[in-house]
């Protein structure tokens, strides 16, 4: 729907305001008085719809992304919640059929799945990376926002195993492990790897595969 709105923005608002500007002069070949009791209900409209959409905007956004992930996956069909899957090869929207998760970035395999953290927190365990380039982009989907990164910027390259915990967890922190507090029990997750070039990219594959989600308890 993003896609559609920015590839076709400028038609569609054409349209929208030739059809309004088509409905106010019908109002004014029957009289002033229609004319003020539609500019009464644009200004209504205007002053409840902004803030709605404002508000509802990035929930149905991500609510949208989770549908695709959950129910139709990243080229690998359907990705259950609390687990995570690679991309193999890297995409960019210029190409037809482009992946969900494809930004206009060639050199990067991407990494997405969905988290619930009802029922306890999950482990999200990051190789060792050596150096390269990776980062894994963890959203509130209530607030559309990032609330935390694990990566080069952020943690390192190393290897780690950060604890994703949901809001009101009192549980305690194994030995090793760094805890995430999550604002919200779900979580949009898309991580991203670098590829330097063609002959990187099985390396770099095998490295998203070890971005992974486990149990606490396992």
């Amino acid at each position: 729907m993003n896609r559609l709105i920015l590839k076709y923005g400028f038609p569609i608002t054409v349209i929208i305001l030739a059809i309004f500007a088509g409905v106010v002069y019908q109002r004014l070949s029957r009289g002033w008085s229609d004319v003020v009791v539609l500019a009464v209900a644009a200004v209504i409209v205007w002053a409840v719809g902004a803030p709605a959409f404002i508000l509802l905007w990035p929930r149905i956004t991500v609510h949208g992304y989770k549908q695709a992930i959950v129910k139709h996956g990243l080229g690998g069909g359907p990705i259950p919640i609390n687990t995570l899957y690679a991309v193999p090869t890297t995409a960019s929207p210029a190409e037809s059929g482009a992946g969900l998760m494809a930004t206009g970035a060639d050199d990067l395999l991407y990494v997405g799945g969905w988290i619930n953290l009802r029922k306890g927190p999950r482990v999200l365990h990051v190789p060792e990376m050596a150096g390269r380039y990776y980062s894994v982009q963890l959203t509130d989907p209530s607030e559309s926002a990032n609330f935390a990164y694990v990566g080069v910027r952020t943690t390192g390259t190393a290897a780690g195993d950060f604890l994703l915990s949901g809001p009101g967890w009192k549980g305690t922190v194994p030995i090793g492990f760094s805890q995430i507090s999550s604002p919200n029990n779900s979580v949009l997750v898309i991580g991203r790897v670098f590829v330097e070039n063609d002959s990187d990219l099985s390396a770099a594959y095998a490295l998203a595969q070890q971005i992974q989600l486990t149990p606490l308890n396992q």
